[in-house]
């Protein structure tokens, strides 16, 4: 791999709206909307691009954050949230070390802060690689929808 990031584009933006997940990933299928397409494009989310393509995307912030952890406080200051997004046809094939060590090797290049993120519980397949990039459970909640684990990982 020969990951690059860039700045999300209008077309980037559109491509990862329509992106499809097999059950039961296929939670993380976005709805194409107004409100979708301002949250991709507000400086937050950047693209990971693999010799042009677009492999996957990550935002930092506020957008990284779901939004019922905020009234239980989980989203305290003292970390820099990060949320990962990867083209569905390139999970689930063993290069999710490399493409979210990259990422966090920028997000780290950027900010002192240690890193925070927040995970849906079933997808096990992730919690496991965010494990072995050093990140430990910290929290859980339930929404309607789903259940989440906030896990952190120090500042090495």
């Amino acid at each position: 791999m020969s990951l690059q990031i860039t700045s999300l584009t209008f077309d980037q933006a559109t491509a990862i709206l329509h992106w499809t997940y097999p059950p039961p990933y296929d939670f993380y299928n976005m709805e194409v909307s107004d409100e979708a397409y301002a949250e991709l494009l507000d400086g937050s989310y950047q693209a990971v691009v693999d010799q042009e393509q677009l492999v996957g995307f990550f935002c930092t912030g506020r957008s990284a954050q779901v939004p019922a952890g905020l009234p239980l406080g989980l989203y305290a200051d003292d970390y820099l949230d990060i949320g990962l997004g990867r083209h569905p046809d390139v999970t689930g094939q063993g290069t999710g070390f490399a493409f979210c060590s990259f990422v966090l090797e920028t997000v780290k290049a950027e900010s002192s802060l240690p890193i925070r993120l927040t995970v849906a519980s079933f997808n096990e397949r992730a919690i496991h690689l965010y494990e072995q990039l050093g990140f430990r459970r910290q929290s859980t909640f339930s929404t309607a929808h789903a259940t989440f684990l906030v896990m952190t990982q120090s500042r090495i």
